[in-house]
């Protein structure tokens, strides 16, 4: 992981300690262009507004088709708190977005989650874009002590 990869993960977490303090699942996502600049932010908005799809990855992707077309965004980094689950993933690859890098492995948040493997669709992301017929470039889990800190006391 270079420089410029550590400094995103810490502003998507930074994101997702946002998103708790809004009243949502601490779960934080950018996304940075091919020249290095962050073009979009989005938080997890689940419990605000009230829908389960409005993972903090779907939300940037959403915002992300509105305004690049996929020629671009294949040329894109997605930077997420967390690994994205199997939803997310799926969004992602179908956006053409090209690289993903995550802080804390799903596999790491589903020990924290009370409840346990009940409470989630356990899929690692690597294993959702293995099955498509392009390539999604993936990095993480990293930074996750800094990740990991923003779930504490959240879950159960």
């Amino acid at each position: 992981m270079n420089l410029p990869d550590e400094q995103h993960l810490l502003a998507a977490i930074e994101l997702a300690r946002r998103s708790r303090g809004n009243g949502n699942h601490p779960f934080g996502a950018l996304l940075v262009d091919a020249a290095g600049e962050i073009v979009l932010e989005a938080e997890n908005t689940v419990l605000t507004e009230s829908d389960c799809t409005n993972h903090a990855e779907l939300n940037l992707v959403r915002a992300a088709n509105r305004r690049f077309d996929e020629a671009s965004l294949v040329g894109c980094t997605l930077y997420a708190s967390t690994e994205p689950c199997a939803m997310c993933s799926g969004a992602i690859y179908w956006s053409g977005i090209g690289r993903v890098v995550f802080a804390l492995s799903g596999a790491a948040l589903n020990a924290m989650v009370e409840g346990g493997e009940e409470s989630e669709l356990a899929l690692p992301c690597r294993e959702v874009f293995a099955r498509g017929g392009r390539v999604v470039d993936v990095s993480g889990p990293h930074l996750e002590s800094e990740a990991q800190a923003v779930h504490e006391g959240f879950w159960g």
